[in-house]
């Protein structure tokens, strides 16, 4: 496949994420005043959309608490800036096993398991205009961790997020994650346009070098729109092989907590040094009322 740069690139920024990084840097947001604050700041820095997880505000641990997300989701859409709210669905999937030799009972310690239903609630009450749908199962990073998303369950939530008029962000971390959402389109459980979020970099899903990334580039049809980004070291060379290979960028705290050796950043300065990149290459940056209309998005107040 010949590169076509995309010449009109929106930024996506996760700003927060469920890893274990909230006792790593100062500026990971915790309550979902902070969350708020730290997307509305990435927001004008030129982020068109923000990517939020929520976070116990004492101990900083992921949370699925819909009273945290009802009040992020409030905080941003009662801010003076414009941006484009998306709410992570990937929490509720997850399971920690026994160990070697004893698989199961799972350990109680960090599996958290819940049906369809549950884990889109937040989504059904709170009306993001996009969530994201991690479109597969996977062996996630160290361990007896299995994040499970079977197609069954995904089947059931695709439907609810399409039935609710949210547009899933399919997160692939593998090029089979690629095939099932193709199939899912298929089957008409979402509708185009189709989001893709490029996941590179995530031990074990698909490593961040070029030809695998080209790989999976290469494996969405040529009619969806696609995002991509690598964690660590790689994070802030991926806007510019995003924009290169046709796509759209994402930064953050989720993926990467340094804006350069040794210097921790903020939402904001990832952002920042995202948007230097994307027009040092002779690209736009677009805002959130663009991507609504590519993305055939609808802005709605929660129930």
């Amino acid at each position: 496949m010949p590169l076509a740069m995309n010449r009109d690139v929106f930024i996506t920024c996760a700003v927060t994420g469920s890893g274990d990084t909230a006792g790593k840097s100062p500026h990971v947001p915790r309550s979902p005043k902070q969350i708020a604050e730290s997307a509305i700041d990435a927001a004008k820095a030129g982020a068109a959309v923000v990517h939020c997880h929520v976070r116990d505000p004492e101990t900083g641990a992921p949370s699925r608490r819909n009273d945290l997300y009802r009040e992020v989701t409030e905080r941003i859409r009662d801010a003076e800036v414009d941006v484009v709210l998306n709410l992570t669905a990937g929490m509720g999937g997850d399971m920690i096993f026994g160990g070697t030799e004893q698989p199961l009972p799972l350990n109680p310690n960090g599996t958290d398991m819940v049906g369809a239903t549950e884990r889109v609630s937040h989504v059904a009450e709170c009306l993001p205009e996009i969530c994201t749908l991690d479109c597969g199962t996977m062996n996630f990073s160290l361990g007896d961790y299995v994040m499970t998303n079977t197609p069954s369950m995904l089947r059931a939530m695709g439907r609810m997020m399409t039935d609710l008029g949210v547009r899933p962000e399919i997160e692939a971390f593998d090029t089979g994650h690629l095939w099932f959402a193709k199939q899912l389109v298929e089957e008409g459980v979402i509708e185009d346009p189709v989001l893709i979020q490029l996941c590179m970099g995530i031990p074990w899903g698909a490593p961040d070098d070029l030809n695998t990334f080209m790989a999976m580039v290469n494996n969405v049809p040529a009619n969806w729109t696609f995002s991509a980004f690598s964690i660590g070291r790689n994070a802030m060379a991926y806007p510019a092989a995003a924009v290169l290979a046709g796509g759209n960028v994402r930064v953050g705290l989720e993926d990467n907590l340094y804006v350069g050796k040794g210097q921790l950043a903020t939402n904001a300065q990832l952002v920042e040094k995202a948007v230097n990149i994307v027009e040092s290459m002779g690209a736009r940056i677009i805002g959130p009322a663009e991507v609504r209309e590519k993305l055939k998005l609808q802005k709605r107040a929660p129930k």
